[in-house]
């Protein structure tokens, strides 16, 4: 009886806390995702584990809920789903996305004039790109969004591309000792990271009282596939539960970097009316900020999900 070959790992390099070699951990994944076929529509497989091109459906607020059904599913699968020559109203854009779930209002971010559940992203040469770190969405809430709908309004020429990274993915990678290290442990997660350097005290204080720190897990099991995936980035992230800041920098450090190796990832090259459409808790994503001072203005739409569990 022959013995299935077991899939190699990367190994870290000598002296330095990164890996090299093969990701044999993508190949079940791979294999499994491009053998999936859909009643609603076709479907592109473009990374290893995440990312498909959807074409022959629209995304209109009047769907059949059969093909809403598929597209969760197919969210559920491949993570995140490209659409291209997508033409949608900001109000079109949200009842589309609210065919998915309740949506977040996002308490800092800039509000499109048509919808208050709609961040409009607009940069320009006065307003630089500022996500360009990895990170899931709004995890300093309680209930973080669960899958975020972005929606190109007008991009640059060159550049300005969202790259995602499989958080599954990033886990399977890790060895035996690091989960050993992790699986029961918890983050804690913090707005400030992020925006408590664009507010005066006295915004601080008031954002503060209303969302306060809140502790996910570092591994999380997804509410709907039942995976494990990690769950911390450096954008939001304070500390780990029982340690302080300074001790918990290199493990957070550590792990981060799962997100960084091009082997869990996918990129995505905007066009004009182009959307993305990601699951928030399987990934994290980048936005590429080598476009200024071209315009890029993007819209987005975001999920409710329910509170990240082990």
């Amino acid at each position: 009886m022959t013995t299935a070959p077991q899939p190699p790992h990367p190994t870290v390099m000598a002296g330095y806390p990164v890996l090299a070699g093969p990701f044999g951990h993508l190949a079940a994944e791979r294999e499994r995702l491009s053998a999936l076929r859909w009643k609603h529509f076709q479907a592109k497989q473009i990374g290893a584990t995440l990312g498909a091109a959807i074409s022959g459906v629209d995304l209109d607020p009047s769907l059949d809920e059969a093909v809403i059904t598929e597209l969760r599913h197919a969210l559920h699968e491949y993570k995140v789903l490209f659409f291209r020559d997508q033409t949608m109203t900001g109000s079109q854009h949200v009842a589309v996305a609210r065919r998915f779930g309740d949506l977040e209002v996002h308490p800092v971010l800039a509000k499109s004039a048509d919808e208050d559940a709609l961040v409009r992203f607009e940069k320009n040469a006065g307003v630089y790109g500022m996500e360009n770190l990895w990170h899931q969405d709004v995890t300093w809430r309680s209930q973080p969004s669960m899958a975020a709908m972005l929606h190109a309004v007008t991009v640059p020429a060159i550049g300005g591309d969202t790259l995602f990274s499989d958080m599954y993915a990033a886990y399977d990678a890790l060895d035996e000792q690091t989960r050993d290290e992790i699986d029961d442990l918890y983050a804690v997660h913090d707005f400030t990271h992020a925006f408590g350097k664009h507010m005066d005290a006295d915004q601080a204080a008031e954002m503060r009282a209303k969302h306060p720190p809140v502790r996910h897990p570092v591994v999380c099991t997804h509410a709907v596939t039942g995976r494990k995936h990690l769950y911390v980035n450096r954008a939001f992230v304070s500390h780990f539960e029982g340690r302080d800041r300074a001790s918990s920098l290199e493990l957070l450090d550590r792990l981060c970097r799962f997100a960084d190796y091009p082997e869990h990832q996918v990129r995505f090259t905007w066009t004009d009316k182009a959307v993305a459409f990601w699951d928030n808790r399987a990934l994290q994503h980048y936005a590429a900020s080598d476009y200024w001072p071209q315009v890029r203005t993007m819209e987005r739409a975001s999920i409710i999900g329910p509170t990240p569990v082990r």
